[in-house]
C-alpha cells in the first residue's frame, strides 16, 4: 500500500492555495445563479456540503461522470481539497445537475473495479487530462499500478437518503437577464437611430 501518499503539484493539479487560482474554481457557481443549470448541469455538479468547521453551507461545482445509472466526482486534489475534507466530516449533502436536486450520501468509490471502469470512461472522455491526473499521483496508466495504488484516488458516489441535508442553491441572479436584455436592446435603438 502507500501509505500518507501526498499527491504531487502538476500542472493543472496544483492545488488552489488562494489567489486567482481558487476564484477559477469558484466562479462556475455564479453560473448556476444566473440560472444557466439546464446547460451546464449536463456535465458539472453543484455540491451543497457543510463546513467541517462553521457548520455553514458551502458550494462546490465539480464535473461528474454518469455510469451504469450513477453519478461519480472525483477531487482532483485529493485530501487536501477543502470540499472533500466537509463531505468527509459530513456525507449528507445535496447534488444538483440538469437532473435536478438530490438529497444524498457521500461515498468514497474503493472497489478496484469500479475505479478501472471510471478511470476508462475518463480516457474516452479527456484522456490528456486524465494522464496528468495519474501523473500527479505517481500512478502509471496501467490497471495493475492503478489496482495498487487505489487509496490514491479519491472519487465519490452517491445514494440517495432521507437525512436531512443542506439546502439547494437558488437561481437567485436570474434577474440579471431582463436587465441584460434591456441594455442591450436600447444600445442597438440608439446605434440604429444614429445611423439613420
Amino acid at each position: 500500500m502507500t501509505g500518507n501518499f501526498q499527491q504531487k503539484d502538476s500542472g493543472f493539479f496544483t492545488y488552489p492555495a488562494g489567489g486567482w487560482r481558487m476564484a477559477m474554481f469558484k466562479w462556475p457557481v455564479q453560473l448556476w445563479r444566473l440560472g444557466l443549470a439546464p446547460i451546464i448541469g449536463h456535465q458539472l455538479m453543484l455540491i451543497t456540503h457543510t463546513g467541517r468547521k462553521s457548520g455553514l453551507s458551502r458550494l462546490t461545482m465539480v464535473e461528474y461522470y454518469k455510469m451504469d445509472r450513477k453519478k461519480f466526482i472525483v477531487s482532483g486534489f485529493g485530501s487536501r481539497a477543502q470540499w472533500y475534507r466537509n463531505i468527509d466530516a459530513d456525507p449528507y449533502i445535496t447534488i444538483q445537475t440538469a437532473d435536478g436536486v438530490e438529497s444524498v450520501r457521500a461515498e468514497r468509490v474503493t472497489d478496484g473495479e469500479t475505479l478501472l471502469r471510471l478511470l476508462d470512461g475518463v480516457k474516452r472522455r479527456e484522456g490528456l487530462l486524465l494522464n496528468m491526473y495519474l501523473e500527479a499521483l505517481d500512478v502509471s496508466p496501467d490497471r495493475e499500478d492503478i489496482l495498487i495504488k487505489k487509496d490514491r484516488f479519491y472519487w465519490l458516489t452517491f445514494e440517495p437518503t432521507d437525512e436531512p441535508t443542506p439546502a439547494p442553491m437558488p437561481a437567485d441572479l436570474v434577474w440579471i437577464w431582463p436587465l441584460v436584455a434591456t441594455g442591450l436592446l436600447a444600445w442597438l435603438w440608439r446605434w440604429k437611430k444614429r445611423r439613420i
